[in-house]
């Protein structure tokens, strides 16, 4: 049997979904692309991988799905494209799609990836910005958020940064940016006056670790823990834990890089 590879750009605003993975019962972002391709390709058999498995309300603005099609290749991918977004729900957009070669694994295969968390304090935002920007309504050291952010550059020992590992969990990772910046990129009629990113970069993140060094960062911008906590918690061994996890509306996956080498 013939079988036939696809890599799928897409980007989505996750804050009516269950997250990424399907669910019973529940609206994920895989659940809807995948009842859109059923009801594209109607009896041509396939299954679809994604690169990340984003929680609930998180979004992305590149994001990416394997497309694999057994027997029938796609004859105009153009066309294919749009007619995907056709279908698609308003809130999901494909925007890209290339044929890949068998050898391509979109889990193994990542360069890297780049999350943002977009915040403002400490006035109430407008309800508009709910969507993709966390609110926090108290006053934060952005200094001391600045200098925390820097600590978790390089190969660190994240355990305090993951939540319900198994036991095959690696927690040695490495961040390669991690930077708190005024927000100059992302503007609405309705945004604060003044709002801020967390720019996170790094091959391979575990569960609610981007949330979780927000979350510290945070606890460190109200005074609740020093630059000392942070250092601690990221030696070896450390069992330190970090009691606050940052909303997942102000989180987004904003690049994902392939290595297509790898595949060659």
């Amino acid at each position: 049997m013939k079988r036939y590879y696809y890599l799928i750009g897409i980007q989505f605003l996750g804050f009516r979904y269950h997250g990424w993975q399907k669910q019973p019962k529940l609206k994920t972002i895989h659940e809807r692309i995948d009842k859109t391709l059923k009801f594209i390709l109607g009896d041509v058999k396939f299954k679809t991988l994604g690169a990340s498995r984003t929680d609930a309300m998180v979004s992305a603005l590149e994001a990416g799905v394997e497309l694999f099609i057994d027997e029938t290749p796609i004859e105009n991918t153009e066309d294919f494209l749009k007619l995907l977004n056709v279908n698609l729900p308003s809130d999901i957009k494909a925007i890209s799609i290339a044929q890949v070669n068998k050898k391509f694994n979109i889990i193994q295969d990542v360069d890297f990836k780049e999350y943002r968390y977009l915040f403002s304090f400490p006035s109430k935002n407008h309800p508009f910005c709910s969507a993709f920007m966390a609110n926090f309504q108290s006053p934060l050291d952005i200094e001391i958020m600045k200098e925390g952010a820097r600590l978790f550059e390089g190969r660190h020992y994240f355990r305090s940064y993951c939540a319900r590992p198994s036991e095959q969990t690696d927690f040695e990772r490495e961040v390669f940016l991690c930077e708190l910046i005024p927000n100059t990129e992302f503007t609405a009629s309705f945004f604060p006056e003044k709002s801020y990113i967390l720019k996170v970069s790094g091959k391979g993140f575990m569960r609610y670790q981007v949330r979780l060094m927000m979350g510290a960062l945070v606890l460190l911008g109200k005074g609740e823990i020093d630059l000392d906590f942070i250092k601690n918690s990221l030696k070896p061994g450390s069992e330190q834990l970090v009691r606050y996890i940052a909303p997942a509306s102000g989180l987004h996956l904003h690049k994902l890089s392939f290595d297509f080498q790898k595949s060659k």
